[in-house]
C-alpha cells in the first residue's frame, strides 16, 4: 500500500510532520481529518521498485537540465495578475497553501516561473514562511509583493491581500499601457519621418543633381537657393554617415551613462516633469503611482515607515523618491507626513492639502486612493488629449519635411519650363 509523507498542524497550532499508509491521497486527508489535524501537504512518498522517481521526488517537484543552466521566468505582469487571482480563490475556498502552490505550479507554461514556484513549494514544505520563498525571487516577485504577503501572514488574511495585490497589479498595469500607447504613436511617426528624409537625400536627391547639372552650363550654381541646401545636405549626408552615425551612438551612450550616475537620473528625471506637453503627463503618472502603492501597503498592514521605504524605491521618480525619503525622516522625528510632501515640486497643493487631512482624520489610506484614482483618469484623459494633438503634429512636420524637399526638387524644372515657355 502506498505511503504518504503529511504535513499537518494540530489543534494547538503544532506542526505535524508523520507518514501514512492510505489506498490513494483522498483517503490519507479523510484519515487526517479524523484527527483534527489541519493538512498542509500531503505527498505520495517514493517507491523503493523505482528508484528514479524516487530521485525524481527528492530533488523536488521539477527538475529542469539545459545546456545554459536553469531556465529564465519569461512572466509578464498580466501573468502574475492571474496567478495572484487564482491563489487567491483557492486560499479563500479553505485550500491548504501547499496545495494551491502544487496547483499552480503544475499549470503554468513558463518553464522558468514553474521551476521558481517548485522552489518556493520545497522552501514552503520545510516550514519557510511565505514571504521569505518568495523574497528570494525578486525579479519576480518584487519588494511590494513579498511585503504585502508577510503581512497578511501576520494578519491572516492572506486571501484579502492577494486580491488587493491583483487589484494593485492590474491598475498599474492598465496605467502602464495608457502610458505605452501614448507614446507608441509619436515615437513610430518620428522614425517614419527620418527614414523617408534619408532615402531622398540618399536615394533620390543624387540623381536628379545630375540631372540638373546637365541641363545647365554652370551646372549648380544657378540653382534656387533652397535646392542648393538640399544637395548640399545630401552630399554632407552621403560623405559624413559614418561620423553622423557615431555621433548619434555617442550621444545615446553618454546620455544612458549620465543616467546611470546620481545625480543625472535626478536631473533627468526632473526634467520629464518639466518638459512641455509630456511632463505633466510622466508626473500625473508619478503621483498615481505613489498613491497607489502607499495606499495599498497602508490598507495591507503595512507599518507607515516601512511603507514609506518600499514607495521610494519604487516611485519610477527621483524627485518624487527624494521627497519621500524627506518625508520618511520626517515621521521619524515626530513631524506630519504633508510637511515635506509640499516642499517638493512634484507634489501639487491639492495633494499635500488631502494627505494632511487625512493624517489628521486617521483616513490617510481612503484619501491616497481617492488621490490614485483621480490622477488615473486624469492620465487617461491627458492620453486622449495628446493622441489628438499629436496626430496633426506629425502630419505637419512630415509634410514640412518631405514637402520642402520635394518642394525644393522641383523648382528648378519648374523654372526651366518657364524660361522654354518665354522662349517659344
Amino acid at each position: 500500500m502506498p505511503r504518504f509523507k503529511v504535513l499537518a498542524r494540530d489543534v494547538s497550532g503544532n506542526k505535524v510532520q508523520q507518514s501514512v499508509e492510505a489506498v490513494n491521497q483522498a483517503e490519507a486527508r479523510s484519515q487526517l481529518r479524523s484527527r483534527n489535524l489541519t493538512i498542509l501537504s500531503v505527498v505520495e512518498e517514493a517507491s523503493r521498485g523505482s528508484p528514479r522517481e524516487a530521485q525524481q521526488r527528492q530533488q523536488g517537484a521539477i527538475q529542469y537540465r539545459f545546456i545554459g543552466g536553469p531556465p529564465h521566468p519569461r512572466i509578464k505582469t498580466k501573468d502574475l495578475v492571474v496567478f495572484t487571482r487564482q491563489f487567491a480563490t483557492m486560499v479563500s475556498a479553505g485550500i491548504p497553501l501547499l496545495e494551491c502552490l502544487d496547483i499552480l505550479t503544475e499549470q503554468q507554461v513558463d518553464p522558468g516561473f514553474k521551476l521558481i514556484l517548485s522552489r518556493i513549494v520545497e522552501d514552503v514544505r520545510a516550514g519557510v514562511d511565505l514571504s521569505q520563498a518568495l523574497m528570494k525571487h525578486p525579479k519576480v516577485f518584487t519588494n511590494i509583493y513579498t511585503n504585502m504577503i508577510r503581512a497578511g501572514e501576520a494578519a491572516g488574511q492572506l486571501d484579502e491581500i492577494l486580491l488587493r495585490l491583483a487589484e494593485y497589479q492590474e491598475s498599474s498595469e492598465k496605467l502602464r499601457s495608457q502610458i505605452k500607447s501614448a507614446m507608441t504613436y509619436p515615437v513610430v511617426s518620428i522614425c517614419l519621418v527620418l527614414l523617408i528624409t534619408i532615402a531622398l537625400l540618399v536615394g533620390v536627391i543624387p540623381k536628379f543633381e545630375n540631372i540638373f547639372a546637365s541641363l545647365s552650363p554652370k551646372g549648380t550654381e544657378d540653382l534656387p537657393a533652397p535646392t542648393k541646401f538640399v544637395l548640399a545636405l545630401s552630399r554632407g549626408v552621403r560623405a559624413n554617415y559614418v561620423v553622423i552615425l557615431g555621433g548619434a551612438f555617442g550621444l545615446f551612450v553618454a546620455i544612458r551613462t549620465f543616467k546611470r550616475t546620481e545625480r543625472g537620473a535626478y536631473l533627468w528625471d526632473r526634467m520629464m516633469i518639466s518638459v512641455p506637453i509630456f511632463g505633466p503627463l510622466a508626473k500625473k503618472v508619478a503621483l498615481s503611482r505613489f498613491a497607489r502603492t502607499f495606499s495599498t501597503l497602508i490598507k495591507s498592514g503595512v507599518n507607515i515607515l516601512g511603507a514609506l521605504d518600499i514607495v521610494a524605491a519604487t516611485a519610477g521618480n527621483r524627485v518624487l523618491e527624494a521627497a519621500v525619503v524627506a518625508s520618511r525622516e520626517s515621521i521619524r522625528q515626530g513631524e506630519p507626513l504633508a510637511k515635506p510632501l509640499g516642499e517638493s515640486p512634484v507634489f501639487p497643493p491639492m495633494v499635500v492639502r488631502m494627505v494632511e487631512i487625512g493624517e489628521k482624520a486617521g483616513r490617510l489610506e481612503g484619501l491616497l486612493e481617492k488621490i490614485s484614482q483621480f490622477y488615473d483618469e486624469e492620465v487617461s484623459s491627458t492620453v486622449e488629449q495628446l493622441t489628438a494633438l499629436i496626430e496633426p503634429m506629425m502630419i505637419g512636420i512630415m509634410g514640412l519635411l518631405v514637402g520642402g524637399i520635394v518642394l525644393a526638387v522641383f523648382l528648378p524644372i519648374l523654372k526651366l519650363q518657364g524660361s522654354l515657355s518665354k522662349a517659344g
